[in-house]
């Protein structure tokens, strides 16, 4: 038999044998396996659907969270398909300073916030400042921040009341008033606090063990610790095993003018976010905690 006549046999058998479904269905399996697997314990995407986090975090951020800097725990895998419990696994503590997400008492959803306190710590809030340990946090005032307005980002009168403005060009931004908030241990990060309202001002409360204390940066609008579970806050201190993982970096943010057409993606890029990193950044003067 000649070698074309067996390579036409082999495809007939080929033909005859047919799809071998099982094999096919066990290697997505697997594929699907590893994705989850990577999502849960490795990293996996965010994406930013409010306002809490700014001027840091804008709505229509992309990121990426890691999951294995403080440990494991049930809110690590992927959808929160285990049942809430108090294990940890190689469980560490975050640090002052760190972005991270957080699973509410009451509710499946992830929220990202930062780290204010630690375990131990003894936390209050007066006129908008964090009073850590008996000492104010400083908070030093930066020149105002012209963040352009976007559909992700309108600027609206109700949230930011008298800050949008229109720069000579003709592009309007919202002139958000800004401050460096620096911690005990040098983490520095930019806070807007430009209302007065219920959340400025918290009795001190010590944070128990195994458990910390998030804020947002957005200090007027965020449901944050500060906040009771039944205004969609975090109901003070948040244990260690509702926290999931770390943000780490921005990979692209959009501004809310895409649509289905693949086309309008790279004009509602952002631009100067993609790849921006989240970790906050240390003064020299940090001295650590009291």
């Amino acid at each position: 038999m000649s070698e074309t006549q067996q390579e036409s046999s082999k495809e007939q058998e080929v033909t005859e044998q047919g799809i071998d479904w099982g094999a096919e269905l066990r290697g997505l399996l697997l594929m699907l396996l590893a994705v989850l697997g990577f999502h849960s314990l490795i990293a996996k995407p965010f994406y930013i659907p409010s306002i809490s986090m700014m001027p840091g975090l804008l709505v229509g951020d992309r990121l990426v969270v890691s999951k294995y800097p403080y440990g494991w725990n049930w809110s690590s895998a992927s959808f929160h398909v285990l049942p809430r419990s108090d294990w940890r696994i190689f469980g560490s503590t975050p640090e002052y300073g760190d972005v991270v997400i957080v699973v509410p008492r009451n509710r499946r959803e992830d929220l990202i916030k930062r780290v204010v306190a630690l375990p131990g710590d003894r936390i209050a809030v007066a006129n908008g400042q964090i009073i850590l340990n008996g000492k104010p946090v400083p908070q030093l005032v930066e020149p105002a921040l012209e963040l352009p307005v976007d559909p992700d980002q309108p600027c609206d009168e109700y949230t930011f009341p008298g800050l949008k403005a229109r720069m000579p060009s003709g592009r309007e931004v919202c002139e958000l008033p800004i401050m460096r908030e620096t911690l005990p241990n040098g983490a520095s990060y930019l806070v807007i606090d430009h209302l007065e309202q219920t959340l400025d001002d918290m009795p001190e409360i010590t944070v128990p063990a195994d458990h910390v204390f998030l804020m947002g940066d957005n200090r007027d609008h965020s449901a944050d610790s500060r906040a009771e579970l039944y205004d969609n806050g975090l109901g003070g201190p948040v244990p260690l095993h509702d926290i999931g993982g770390r943000a780490e970096f921005i990979t692209f943010s959009l501004d809310g003018t895409q649509t289905w057409n693949p086309l309008s993606w790279w004009s509602a890029l952002r631009e100067h976010r993609a790849w921006t990193t989240l970790r906050p950044r240390i003064e020299k003067t940090g001295s650590g905690r009291d």
